[in-house]
């Protein structure tokens, strides 16, 4: 069954999550996760979205956003 359609509008709180698949380790060392928040911090600059959370777990992330408040 098909995910719900994600509602969508301007200054918006999504919780984004991810988890390797059959649990495996997304994240095997340091420099994995440095790599992934650089990507991260680079994304939420390039969009204008604030961060108020996230989580970084060898097999799966949390991250809790706000979307950009313009149109």
């Amino acid at each position: 069954m098909a995910r719900p359609i994600r509602i969508q509008y301007p200054g918006a709180f999504y919780h984004i999550m991810s988890r390797g698949s059959d649990r495996l380790n997304i994240f095997n060392d340091f420099q994995d996760y440095q790599n992934f928040l650089l990507v991260f911090f680079d994304t939420i600059k390039r969009y204008n979205w604030a961060y108020y959370a996230y989580c970084l777990m060898p097999s799966h992330y949390h991250l809790l956003i706000r979307g950009n408040r313009r149109n």
